[in-house]
């Protein structure tokens, strides 16, 4: 007969082989998979608007600023105290009632289906668009020729810092997965300069970031989408030509050189979502480099589509060390940038370290 104990250790053995086939079941991995990669969903995921929608969503007017937006399939006033209501049309034009019962009426140009328009009237009053008006991309005019700014910044010097730091070790980040795309914009001409900064389209992010980013990209693809990236690593001598080129009053969307970027270090990368079955970069409430308060990670504007894929890129970064920036929804600090010191190494040098 078998001993009360031996009972006892052969109940224990079962239970455990049960558990271990259970873990080991596809089902239920795929399961468990989906659930951790489904809670970063900020929500059910919204229906585009009508193109009609999109073209009069926008910001308008200087001081207070109108906000026009779309949630839940309709346009929504958003007044200067923060509080939205819903839109009616009424014979050619849109119609709100505000808390204190009275109306208001937004007057919509002719040709308003032919593009975003560049104005809106309300009670009598015209404000303009200040968001772009639909723009491939955001310029600026450089506060002095980029010839000159160009010369002063690789003759200057960063800053000295105390130290100590971790030793660089820069991986570069499209060779890390086939689903993490580039649109490197300063290797080109549509960034807010208007002209390429970069020689080489190349991105770079010290291993423990470049590895977070990884994570972050598995996490994605069994919800449809890549990593689109617009830039990473930077080298010292480009953040004080934006800091020169940029005008004063929009100094905080680009970083002081006296102190030096996240991105000079390595631990800051900008980037977006794309679908991956169209390849097609997804629309977010604001231009990458915009200096407006669509770039804001919390601005209430755009459509809800894109708010939704806005904070589906943050929760993603999120849930692996990364902190959105302030100022700009598409720019995300490692939470190690601290260990390491400035940098000012061209892609050229960083390309021949590593074939050595």
């Amino acid at each position: 007969m078998i001993s009360d104990v031996r009972r006892h250790a052969i109940r224990i053995l079962l239970f455990l082989n049960i558990l271990l086939l259970c873990l080991g079941s596809p089902a239920l991995q795929a399961q468990t998979a989906d659930t951790a990669y489904t809670s970063l969903l900020p929500g059910p995921k919204p229906l585009p608007c009508s193109n009609h929608c999109e073209q009069l969503v926008g910001i308008y007017g200087l001081k207070p600023s109108i906000i026009v937006l779309e949630r839940d399939g309709k346009l929504h006033y958003r007044d200067t105290e923060g509080i939205e209501h819903p839109l009616r049309q009424v014979k050619g034009m849109f119609e709100a009632t505000l808390t204190d019962s009275s109306k208001i009426e937004i007057r919509l140009p002719m040709n308003a289906d032919f593009g975003p328009i560049s104005f809106l009237g309300i009670g009598g009053k015209t404000y303009r668009r200040i968001d772009g008006e639909g723009g491939a991309f955001f310029h600026i005019t450089p506060a002095k020729r980029l010839s000159e700014l160009g010369a002063s910044a690789a003759a200057a010097k960063p800053p000295v810092e105390a130290g100590p730091f971790r030793k660089p070790d820069l991986l570069e980040l499209v060779k890390l997965d086939p689903a993490i795309h580039l649109d490197i914009r300063y290797a080109q001409a549509n960034n807010f300069l208007s002209t390429p900064i970069y020689t080489q389209a190349r991105a770079f992010l010290q291993r423990p970031a470049a590895e977070a980013l990884l994570r972050v990209a598995h996490k994605l693809l069994p919800l449809g989408y890549g990593l689109l990236i617009h830039d990473a690593y930077r080298p010292w001598y480009v953040t004080k030509m934006f800091w020169d080129a940029t005008p004063p009053e929009d100094h905080n969307f680009v970083a002081d050189p006296r102190l030096g970027s996240r991105h000079n270090r390595g631990c800051a990368v900008d980037l977006t979502l794309y679908d991956l079955a169209t390849g097609v970069p997804v629309e977010m409430p604001g231009l990458y480099d915009e200096m407006s308060p669509r770039s804001f990670p919390n601005f209430p504007g755009g459509t809800s589509l894109q708010r939704w894929h806005r904070d589906l890129l943050r929760r993603a970064m999120e849930s692996e060390g990364f902190r959105v920036n302030d100022d700009e929804w598409w720019h995300f600090d490692y939470k190690d940038w601290k260990q390491y010191g400035i940098l000012n190494i061209r892609f050229e040098a960083l390309a021949a370290q590593a074939s050595q």
